[in-house]
């Protein structure tokens, strides 16, 4: 988790490192030349950077950085900011590629770096491998173990319906990339797989279990309220579509008989953070459940359940400076002043951060459940 520290009114400082595994600080003509960045951080997706340097005709970045392959692909990137205050690590990621564009124009030449974020690294080697009578969450933690040297601590939540391995009957496989595996094992539960960078530089956090919509919420996001707003807009929607109910059956192994399973309660992965639910207009039948384990039929249809529940949207942005805080991902923000409709706790999905020398603006996308606050309080 960030840093509830308020950030000030001061000057915006960025740390970059870089380095092939071990990252370290770069040199300030380095930290001089960067533009801007951006990075994008979305529950349960792998988060996305990339940053621009202006490219001088004899700066050390073209003469000698450049062709010594110090911005090459596989190249580990940190990034912190702090503004008066405790430093947050914005990202912890790897370069993907980057281009240098050249103008005639003083100043617009360019080097663009791309990278994600490090579960990029298990993303690049397909295998085959069995778990023998290993339960989803053990799997998991057993693949988590292999990335330990990049600094990357494990927290798995077991899953919440038991489906006990037994080798006599079935022995899972594993095809295709680390990360394709580990975000199949996560959807199949209804479950979230995603890289938390920090808290300090080098460490993150590889988080798989529910999305997290409990614990103390983030400092409210105030829209249409004059001095003390601190979002400059903020438009919200109700997709009536959005909503399934999953219909899956599973085959009693004596009768034959593949009667339909009850909808599972969502509350457990999903408490809710609206007084009024939204229906769920569209039924869904879920293909291949009647020859499965009941365990995993059911498991599956509560994923499916669980990941399509939020109806309700919210896109914004935000001075960071203005707002007083950094707002994260993937955790819990209150919203007042939208209305009755609108107002209260929202998970927050998605943060684009944007940073430029003396500015540093967030854009970010919320999601819920129902309509109307649960409760009539938000925290400031």
């Amino acid at each position: 988790m960030g840093d509830d520290q308020p950030v000030g009114r001061g000057p915006i400082h960025l740390s970059l490192y870089l380095g092939p595994k071990l990252a370290r600080l770069v040199p300030q003509d380095v930290v001089e030349a960067l533009l801007s960045a951006q990075i994008t951080s979305t529950a349960g997706e792998r988060s996305g950077f990339q940053l621009a340097f202006d490219l001088t005709k004899k700066g050390a970045i073209v003469q000698r950085l450049l062709p010594e392959g110090y911005f090459d692909p596989k190249t580990r990137v940190i990034l912190t900011v702090a503004v008066q205050g405790t430093p947050v690590v914005l990202l912890d990621g790897v370069i993907v590629r980057h281009e240098v564009g050249t103008s005639n124009q003083p100043g617009q030449t360019t080097l663009t770096v791309t990278g994600e974020d490090l579960t990029l690294l298990m993303d690049l080697e397909e295998r085959t491998d069995r778990y023998p009578n290993l339960a989803p969450s053990q799997r998991v933690e057993r693949i988590l173990g292999k990335y330990a040297d990049y600094g990357i601590d494990a927290r798995i939540i077991r899953e919440q319906i038991p489906q006990p391995p037994r080798e006599q009957v079935r022995v899972d496989y594993q095809t295709g990339t680390d990360l394709q595996y580990v975000n199949d094992l996560a959807r199949a539960n209804g479950y979230t797989f995603y890289l938390d960078p920090g808290p300090v530089p080098g460490r993150s956090m590889a988080f798989w279990g529910p999305e997290q919509r409990l614990g103390q919420r983030q400092h409210a996001l105030n829209v249409n309220m004059d001095a003390n707003s601190t979002v400059d807009q903020l438009t919200f929607a109700y997709d009536g579509t959005a909503r399934e109910e999953p219909q899956a059956r599973v085959q009693d192994p004596v009768t034959r008989q593949a009667p339909l399973l009850a909808p599972p309660d969502i509350s457990p992965l999903r408490p809710p953070l609206g007084l009024r639910g939204s229906p769920a207009l569209k039924r869904r039948t879920l293909s291949g459940t009647a020859k499965k384990d009941a365990g995993l039929a059911k498991a599956e249809a509560l994923g499916r359940a669980a990941t399509s529940a939020d109806a309700i949207s919210g896109s914004g942005s935000l001075d960071v400076t203005r707002h007083g805080y950094v707002l994260r991902p993937r955790e819990l923000v209150g919203v007042r002043g939208a209305g009755v409709t609108y107002d209260g706790d929202y998970y927050v999905k998605t943060v684009t951060h944007n940073l430029r020398p003396g500015s540093y603006q967030q854009n970010f996308t919320l999601s819920r459940e129902g309509l109307i606050a649960r409760s009539g309080t938000v925290r400031p």
